[in-house]
């Protein structure tokens, strides 16, 4: 695979807030300190729920290629993501995200292999594997 550049744009707007564009992408996001911080704002996207957003939206999207080449049949995909800040050597970072896949699936049969597609989705995510943070992952998994 090539290397690909991703560009991401800010302009500060105010107190604690800017606003993120890319010129690849047709939506602009604010963003904030978060209001545990000083001067923090409430109900706005903050670094910290980006950052664990990048890394479940990754997992959304290496799970969804692994499950097609494995030919998965599921009618149903959720999950849910919680990434912690914690203080670490006098230094603020994500310490921990838990990824909590939710999926419902065609075939009893295909309960022992899930597990392993699911195990390697996590472990293919490009975000997971760039990052410190430690992963915690709990699926959970049903028949329809």
């Amino acid at each position: 695979m090539s290397e690909h550049i991703y560009n991401v744009n800010l302009e500060w707007v105010a107190d604690r807030k800017g606003v993120m564009e890319s010129p690849e992408l047709n939506q602009k996001i604010e963003v904030v300190t978060p209001p545990q911080f000083p001067k923090g704002i409430e109900g706005i996207w903050s670094p910290e729920h980006l950052y664990t957003a990048s890394i479940l939206s990754c997992f959304m999207t290496t799970f969804l290629a692994v499950a097609e080449n494995s030919k998965l049949e599921f009618t149903k995909f959720g999950c849910k993501a919680q990434g912690k800040l914690g203080m670490v050597e006098n230094k603020y970072m994500m310490t921990d995200v838990w990824l909590k896949p939710e999926l419902e699936i065609v075939h009893e049969k295909d309960m022992e292999r899930v597990g392993r597609i699911l195990q390697k989705s996590e472990a293919a995510c490009l975000i997971s594997n760039s990052v410190k943070s430690a992963i915690h992952f709990e699926p959970k998994v049903v028949i329809k």
